[in-house]
């Protein structure tokens, strides 16, 4: 008697495809580049984002610049804004205060485009450092420019430095707890806190450190998850996985 069972099984679903955001440099930026092509564009993107969401079961979809936002967002599930440059104050109706990291306009506005896109279609969103802060600038909040206090550049990216207590009721106490020691690599936060925002987690000098979207999938963070050691096992980028799963098991095209 044969036992193998031969009965048709269904196909399993997908892994969800998530966007993530870079920045443009000329090569010359870049030490070791051969003069020739110091011209040349040069797309970058910090790998332990893609490790994240790698280990949480998604594919990271690096999202260069030169696609539509539209037609990007089109094809995932998913959009992580990551780290980087400070946001043109311009945004939010300031002047500049500091030009320690010189902001990238058209990174701006490529980033505010596929964030438009991501809502309209009902995309999850997670924001990582510079991404809480375009998070809360597109909605019409503002920055504190200069927070020397939070820059610990000094040390190894991965050191933890302070507490942050997430707040009752948050998706962000669902996911970590009460509290949780987190490194620090920025030395830009969240001023005023756009309508709309759900402060999630505040740091011990009440800096802003996560919000949240009550009426959709949007979470966002000041640190740096993706240089922690606890990276692979990181909470906020299996609930992006895990949201851009559900959306796909409702049966929501791409």
């Amino acid at each position: 008697m044969n036992d193998t069972d031969t009965r048709p099984h269904a196909p399993s679903a997908p892994p969800p495809l998530i966007g993530l955001t870079g920045r443009r440099k000329k090569g010359s930026a870049i030490a070791g580049f051969p003069a020739p092509l110091e011209a040349a564009d040069v797309d970058l993107y910090f790998a332990d984002y893609a490790r994240g969401i790698l280990a949480a079961g998604g594919v990271p979809v690096y999202l260069t610049p030169d696609i539509d936002a539209e037609a990007a967002v089109s094809r995932l599930d998913g959009l992580l804004l990551t780290g980087g440059a400070d946001l043109d104050p311009a945004l939010y109706g300031a002047a500049s205060e500091t030009d320690l990291y010189p902001p990238e306009p058209a990174r701006d506005r490529y980033e505010i485009a596929l964030l438009e896109a991501a809502y309209a279609r009902d995309l999850p969103v997670l924001g990582i450092c510079r991404g809480i802060q375009l998070l809360d600038v597109h909605a019409g909040g503002s920055l504190h420019q200069h927070v020397p206090s939070h820059a610990c550049f000094d040390l190894h990216p991965g050191t933890r430095v302070h507490e942050v207590r997430t707040l009752p009721g948050t998706r962000l106490r669902e996911l970590y707890g009460e509290r949780i020691e987190v490194n620090s690599l920025h030395h830009q936060t969240l001023d005023r806190v756009a309508p709309g925002w759900v402060v999630s987690a505040v740091a011990d000098d009440g800096t802003v450190e996560g919000i949240e979207a009550s009426d959709r999938d949007v979470v966002a963070v000041q640190w740096h998850p993706e240089m922690l050691d606890t990276r692979d096992g990181d909470p906020v980028f299996r609930w992006l996985v895990d949201a851009a799963r559900r959306r796909l098991a409702a049966g929501v095209a791409r």
